[in-house]
């Protein structure tokens, strides 16, 4: 049975919500203050790079079932759920910036004002336990004049997409985790996600809430970790490859092997995020957690090892190739490899960029806003040229495993310095002996 969805905020996690469920046969209409966000997605394209977007926004928009617009209330009248998909970013103490998401609560809550059917609200917008209760629920009594439970009923329901494969993990997620104050008001989305293969959760709002930040936190822990032990097995001369496939291939007591491959550093609009709201959080609460407290620290030590790596070659001419956070997605927020270029940049550097994924010309919202904060020039140092970019580097700094080999032997030097990053597949490497990497 089809359902008919507004969707709010158009960015990462609302443009590919808005793909999917019109990709199973559910009629969205995206909305978000961005014009060129909404003019994008309401012709039928993609306003994020990311594996099968583009087909599905067009197929989607074929099809009749996917439109957007900055008009929310006309977007609420005309659906029978609104999914708040907009950012949380950090203050600069850490905490939370939950001001997009009560500014859309507002809005909401004045469409409902004039709206006589039921509607259900789902929070998917990562946010601390009690938040959904304590601001979002009062805004929209507030602004509706109605009570939640009665006239109108809220869930949250986060979501556990990777940047890069965001559309299957949509489709194929490790579990469905639905939250309500009463489980009678989860009817709406069991049905949404009735043909979704993957377990469903039926629990509270704070735990739901929860989940999400445990899930990432944890990603983090192992990220720091692989790498940490990468760092120490490098200088005690042992191979942390070895070590690694040993190590993960315990299913039985390890969990899983993602994110336990020593590379670089993490990045994005999540974990890094996430981390500053739970520590800042713990803070007011009076709670020490040091191993939570000490993951940022770890992180940054990871990129200072990397600019030392780079600077104790002697070498001024620098070839990167990779930008964004993670291949496959042109998202530059808190990304290592920015953080990195800035770094070689204010050492005396000379520094060429390439990256596939990213073009200036189609950053939008807070990727955009990141970008022109933390290195406004970078656009002067990209180029589309991977070969070029190559050539002139001394040293070649592999941030991005979309760079395939065959792109490349042709064009390196006898005696570049080859700096892998991202630890590739012995079968992937080039340079012939001269790769080295961080931690491996």
């Amino acid at each position: 049975m089809s359902v008919s969805i507004s969707l709010f905020g158009l960015g990462y996690v609302g443009s590919v919500s808005a793909a999917c469920f019109v990709h199973m046969g559910h009629r969205v209409i995206g909305v978000d203050v961005s014009p060129a966000k909404v003019e994008m997605l309401g012709s039928g394209r993609s306003p994020i790079i990311e594996a099968s977007m583009s087909d599905l926004v067009s197929e989607g928009h074929a099809a009749g079932r996917l439109e957007a617009t900055t008009d929310a209330a006309k977007a609420v009248m005309q659906s029978d759920l609104s999914f708040v998909c907009v950012g949380t970013p950090s203050l600069r103490s850490g905490k939370l910036d939950l001001s997009h998401i009560e500014k859309v609560a507002g809005e909401i809550g004045e469409a409902l004002r004039g709206k006589k059917s039921h509607h259900v609200v789902v929070l998917r917008s990562t946010v601390l336990p009690g938040t959904t209760q304590s601001v979002l629920i009062p805004i929209l009594e507030k602004t509706s004049g109605r009570r939640h439970g009665t006239d109108f009923t809220v869930c949250y329901n986060p979501e556990f997409m990777r940047e890069g494969s965001a559309v299957a993990d949509f489709l194929h997620p490790p579990y469905t985790i639905l939250g309500a104050v009463d489980a009678q008001h989860l009817a709406p989305l069991k049905n949404l996600y009735k043909d979704v293969p993957s377990p469903v959760f039926e629990t509270s709002i704070p735990v739901a809430e929860m989940v999400k930040y445990v899930s990432n936190v944890f990603h983090a822990v192992k990220v720091g970790f692989a790498n940490e032990i990468g760092t120490l097995c490098k200088h005690l001369g042992v191979d942390s490859e070895a070590v690694t496939k040993i190590f993960t291939s315990d299913h039985k007591l390890n969990i899983s092997p993602a994110y336990l491959s020593p590379g670089f550093a993490y990045g994005g609009s999540c974990l890094p995020k996430d981390l500053r709201a739970i520590t800042h959080r713990a803070k007011e609460l009076d709670l020490t957690l040091p191993l939570l407290e000490a993951l940022t620290p770890s992180n940054a030590e990871h990129v200072n090892r990397a600019v030392d790596l780079v600077l104790r070659t002697n070498c001024r001419k620098i070839a990167m190739l990779g930008l964004s956070f993670k291949a496959g997605t042109d998202d530059l927020r808190e990304s290592p490899q920015v953080q990195l270029i800035k770094r070689l940049l204010g050492e005396g550097c000379q520094v060429k960029v390439w990256d596939k994924d990213v073009s200036l010309g189609r950053l939008a919202g807070s990727n955009r806003q990141y970008i022109e904060d933390v290195i406004p020039h970078i656009g002067s140092l990209l180029s589309a040229d991977l070969q070029e970019v190559v050539r002139y580097g001394e040293v070649v700094i592999v941030g991005t495993k979309s760079v395939e080999k065959s792109q490349l032997e042709n064009c390196l030097g006898p005696k570049q310095i080859i700096i892998d990053l991202v630890n590739l597949d012995r079968t992937r490497r080039f340079g012939g002996g001269s790769n080295e990497g961080i931690c491996w």
